[in-house]
C-alpha cells in the first residue's frame, strides 16, 4: 500500500491515471499545508474548543476542502458539495452541516481577500510563529533557518518545500541502457522531461504514473533517484576492482548506482539493520543485473564493526538524519521531526561514524553523507570526528563534483534554493597508511 492509500485509508487501484494524480496532489498538499490550514479552520470555528474537540476524520475532510479551495483550481460548488456529502456518509448528517458552514465561510473570506492570517511583527519569536503559520512549517525549523541562513533564505527554502516537486530518473547503465534509450521511451510515453546536469539522469514533473505502468522501473531500465544522491556517489568515486562497504545501505539507491560504476569488477557489501528493506534492495539489485556485485549484510553497524576484521577500500556512511533537505518530496516529514530529534541524531551519527571508520583499510577512504541541510548534522560532525581521529585527513571533493557544489571547506553540499536539487552533504576522509 502506497503513501496516498495509507493516508486516505482506501485503495487507489480502481482509479485512472488522472484521478490518481489528483488524489496524490490533494493528499500531499493537505499534509504540506496542514499548519496553515488548521490555523484557518480554528479561526473560522465559532469556538476554539470546537476545533480542539473535532473528530480526526472530520478535521481531515475540512483540511482537504480548504486545500482544494485555497490551492487548487477546483470549482467551489464542487468542493463544498463533495466534502459535505463525504462528511455525511463517513460520519453523520450533522457533520455535513458543519463542513458546509465552515467551507462557505472560507469562500466568503477568500472572495473578499480577508483571510485571517497572523501579522509578521513583534520580536523574533513572534515573527517566527507567524511565518510558521503562513508557510506551514514547524516553528523550530523557521527559527533555526532564520538564525543560520537569514530571513530571506528561510523564506525561499519554505517556498521550495511547499512547491510541487519534480522527480529524477537515473538510467541503469549496468543493463546496457543509455540516457538516450530512456529519453526515447519517455517520448513514446509523451512524458515531458529535462536532461540533468548528470549524464545518467533526467527530470520529470508529471508522468510518473505512466513511467510506472510502462514498467520502466520493473524492467530495470531506470530507478527513481535525485541528482543530489547521485553526486554523493560521485564523491565516493567507485572504481572497478574496489571493495566498498555501504553502511545503512537500504533502500539501496546509492548502492545500485555505485555497483553500476564498478563495471562488473569489484564488490559492494550492503549493510543495514532493517531486514525487510535489505530484501527490497537485493530484489532491485537482481532487476538491475547487479546482484553478483552486491552482497547484503543484515546487522547493526555498531555491532558489526566490533566483530568484523574485514577492511575495505572505501566505506560509505549515508547516516540516518533529519531529512531537512528533502522536505519538498517528503510532505509528512516536517511534522514528524522535533528539535529534540537533532540531538539524538547527532549522537547516533557520531557513533555510526566511529564504527564505520574502523572498517576503512590504511590508505582507504571514508565518505560521510546525509540528506540534511543542517550544519549540526554535517560540517560539525566531521569537525568533531577529525579532532578525535587524527588518523583521518579531510580530502576536498574537488574533481568529483562541479565547483558550484563545493563549499569553502571542501565538502559537497547541494542546496534546494541554490541548485534546485534536494539538500545533501558529503565529505571524504582519507585514512593514513600508517
Amino acid at each position: 500500500m502506497g503513501y496516498v492509500e495509507r493516508t486516505l485509508g482506501f485503495s487507489t487501484r480502481h482509479l485512472d491515471d488522472r484521478d490518481i494524480r489528483l488524489v496524490t496532489v490533494i493528499v500531499a498538499g493537505t499534509v504540506r499545508w496542514k499548519r496553515y490550514i488548521d490555523y484557518l479552520i480554528m479561526s473560522l470555528c465559532s469556538d476554539e474548543k470546537v476545533f480542539s474537540k473535532m473528530e480526526p476524520l472530520l478535521l481531515q475532510i475540512l483540511r482537504i476542502g480548504f486545500f482544494e479551495i485555497l490551492k487548487l483550481n477546483v470549482p467551489a460548488y464542487a468542493v463544498v458539495d463533495e466534502n459535505v456529502r463525504l462528511a455525511k456518509v463517513a460520519l453523520r448528517p450533522g457533520a455535513g452541516n458543519m463542513v458546509n458552514a465552515i467551507l462557505r465561510k472560507l469562500l466568503s473570506l477568500k472572495e473578499t481577500d480577508s483571510l485571517p492570517l497572523p501579522k509578521v511583527e513583534g520580536d523574533d519569536r513572534a515573527q517566527a510563529r507567524a511565518l510558521s503559520i503562513i508557510y506551514s512549517h514547524p516553528v523550530w525549523m523557521v527559527r533555526r533557518w532564520i538564525r543560520f541562513h537569514g530571513k530571506e533564505e528561510a523564506l525561499k527554502l519554505m517556498n521550495w518545500n511547499n512547491s510541487d516537486p519534480y522527480f529524477s530518473l537515473r538510467v541503469n547503465t549496468a543493463n546496457g541502457y543509455t540516457r538516450d534509450d530512456l529519453v526515447n521511451r519517455l517520448e513514446d510515453l509523451q512524458v515531458h522531461y529535462e536532461k540533468s546536469i548528470m549524464d545518467e539522469f533526467v527530470r520529470i514533473r508529471e508522468g510518473m504514473q505512466a513511467v510506472l505502468q510502462a514498467g520502466l522501473l520493473r524492467e530495470g531500465m531506470c530507478a527513481v533517484q535525485d541528482e543530489s544522491a547521485g553526486f554523493v556517489v560521485s564523491v565516493v568515486d567507485p572504481q572497478p576492482g574496489e571493495s566498498i562497504m555501504d553502511c545503512c545501505a537500504a533502500p539501496g539507491g546509492k548502492t545500485l548506482f555505485m555497483a553500476s560504476r564498478l563495471a562488473g569488477q569489484g564488490k559492494i557489501w550492503a549493510l543495514d539493520i532493517n531486514k525487510g528493506r535489505l530484501r527490497i534492495l537485493m530484489e532491485a539489485a537482481k532487476c538491475h543485473n547487479l546482484d553478483d556485485i552486491i552482497t547484503d549484510v543484515h546487522g547493526d553497524l555498531r555491532l558489526y564493526a566490533k566483530e568484523s576484521t574485514a577492511k575495505y577500500d572505501k566505506v560509505l556512511l549515508d547516516a540516518p538524519c533529519s531529512g531537512l533537505g528533502v522536505l519538498s518530496k517528503r510532505a509528512d516529514l516536517r511534522w514528524n521531526r522535533q528539535f529534540e530529534d537533532l540531538e539524538e541524531l547527532t549522537c547516533l551519527q557520531d557513533e555510526l561514524l566511529y564504527s564505520a571508520s574502523s572498517l576503512v583499510k590504511p590508505g582507504g577512504v571514508l565518505i560521510y553523507s546525509t540528506c540534511s541541510i543542517d550544519h549540526e548534522e554535517n560540517e560539525n560532525r566531521i569537525t568533531a570526528f577529525v579532532q578525535r581521529h587524527p588518523e583521518f585527513t579531510l580530502e576536498g571533493v574537488h574533481g568529483y563534483v562541479p565547483a558550484e557544489f563545493i563549499t569553502d571547506e571542501g565538502f559537497y553540499s547541494s542546496s534546494p534554493t541554490k541548485h534546485s536539487l534536494d539538500g545533501a552533504f558529503a565529505a571524504r576522509l582519507v585514512r593514513s597508511i600508517h
